[in-house]
């Protein structure tokens, strides 16, 4: 079977299925300045040539060009964008590998793998603490696995199961592509995965399936998503030893290090897992889920935005509802009714400052039902705009419902159809303390 794996990674349902994967999840050229819409164009011309040289071996794969993404904390994280090219035989690759690696991967292993998910990592941990195991080793190896990973280690580990040749030569130069950092200036790769590609995340698993190994053999509880990994433990002393084993093995067998400005040993309630910690025994998002989650509605909503206010509905309906879509798994939905609340009120005031004029405010605010007096007191007044949007004119104009039907969603409607199905009876926090 490893003999002809290069075959099937270059039959044609498994090309078009890549292409497919690939178009759908969009991104920018890369070295070759080539879009998405001319891969197909590229394929009727030049696609017998490439195929004999990918089975010959010669085939060399561009650089990946380097996109700086501003993280939330601070800094930047370089992604590589590999040409569009590349980016369909990657994927095309990583379809024919995922199913030989994935079977011999650590059921506690959830990150990029079929019939897994994030949400399954979280409650995995959150049913470890529930069970006693409530001191997290928080690791983070996203850094130093993705800018320092060996590549003699990656790829003896791929060879493993891989006995194809060719298919590890071409893995080989993926590897070593280098990245173009600007003007045209290639820089060699010599260690690291770039990360952006396709085959990165199933590389990343083959690599960090060694530690999942040893923890298993050791007896730990853990979960892992990716470079993202938590190990549950019972005592603050004991997570210290792991902690301090965990760096010993990384250094020896794998040839990394740990993040120490991101990795500690705490309380599960005071470190966060993918997005979520887990307090009481019940899963929350963190705060720092939350501030991040405010200060993307602060971009949306930003007044001096030149942009029209259906816009601002559409960018907001298309971020509320991919975030809740994730964060709904939090069993904490105290915040939400005040998030709502402070949601609108940006709208609002991104209304008043949008009507500008007097004339214009009296006029708006009495078309959706608001008295003519009142209107006219709140148009004239010199207050803020922040607090001209909390006002009897705005609150009997600009109504909640008015605001639903401009197409805002609220983030308490949605958390609860999802804890609570059509015909179960809700029962909100308040109403669960009287």
């Amino acid at each position: 079977m490893n003999e002809t794996l290069m075959d099937r990674i270059l039959e044609r349902d498994n090309l078009k299925e890549a292409w497919r994967r690939v178009k759908s999840n969009g991104g920018a050229p890369g070295v070759d300045g080539m879009p998405l819409e001319m891969f197909p164009g590229f394929v009727k011309e030049h696609w017998p040539q490439v195929r004999e040289r990918i089975k010959a071996g010669t085939y060399v794969p561009l650089p990946v060009r380097r996109k700086g993404i501003p993280k939330p904390d601070g800094g930047v994280r370089n992604l590589g964008i590999p040409a569009v090219v590349d980016r369909v035989l990657q994927q095309a690759i990583s379809q024919i590998l995922t199913p030989i690696f994935d079977l011999t991967f650590s059921e506690r292993s959830y990150g990029f793998r079929p019939g897994r998910s994030a949400h399954q990592a979280v409650r995995r941990a959150c049913q470890d603490v529930k069970e006693g195991y409530a001191i997290a080793v928080d690791l983070d190896l996203l850094r130093f696995f993705f800018d320092e990973v060996n590549h003699d280690v990656l790829m003896e580990r791929v060879a493993r199961r891989v006995k194809d040749k060719v298919l590890l030569r071409l893995i080989g130069r993926y590897l070593r592509a280098g990245v173009d950092v600007g003007e045209g200036h290639i820089q060699p790769t010599v260690k690291g995965v770039p990360q952006g590609g396709p085959l990165s995340p199933l590389l990343s698993n083959i690599v960090l399936d060694d530690l999942d190994k040893e923890l298993e053999r050791r007896g730990h509880r853990f979960c892992r998503y990716a470079d993202d990994e938590v190990i549950l433990v019972r005592t603050v002393r004991a997570g210290e030893r792991v902690m301090e084993s965990v760096r010993r093995f990384l250094r020896k067998k794998l040839k990394l290090a740990v993040n120490e400005k991101k990795s500690r040993v705490a309380r599960m309630s005071e470190c966060g897992f993918l997005g979520f910690t887990v307090r009481r025994g019940k899963i929350q998002w963190t705060a720092k889920a939350e501030a991040e989650f405010k200060r993307k509605i602060r971009l949306i909503t930003r007044r001096r935005r030149g942009v029209s206010m259906a816009q601002r509905f559409q960018e907001l309906a298309q971020f509320m509802g991919g975030w809740m879509g994730y964060f709904r798994l939090s069993e904490h939905d105290r915040s939400l009714p005040e998030l709502d609340d402070w949601i609108r009120r940006r709208l609002r005031a991104c209304y008043w400052k949008h009507w500008r004029n007097v004339r214009t405010k009296v006029r708006e605010l009495m078309k959706l039902g608001t008295k003519k007096r009142t209107a006219i007191q709140a148009a004239m007044s010199r207050k803020s705009y922040w607090r001209l949007s909390k006002t009897l004119a705005t609150q009997t104009g600009l109504t909640n419902d008015w605001l639903k039907r401009q197409g805002l969603l609220s983030l308490k409607e949605m958390w609860v159809s999802f804890h609570y199905p059509s015909g179960t009876k809700v029962v909100t926090a308040f109403e669960a303390t009287v």
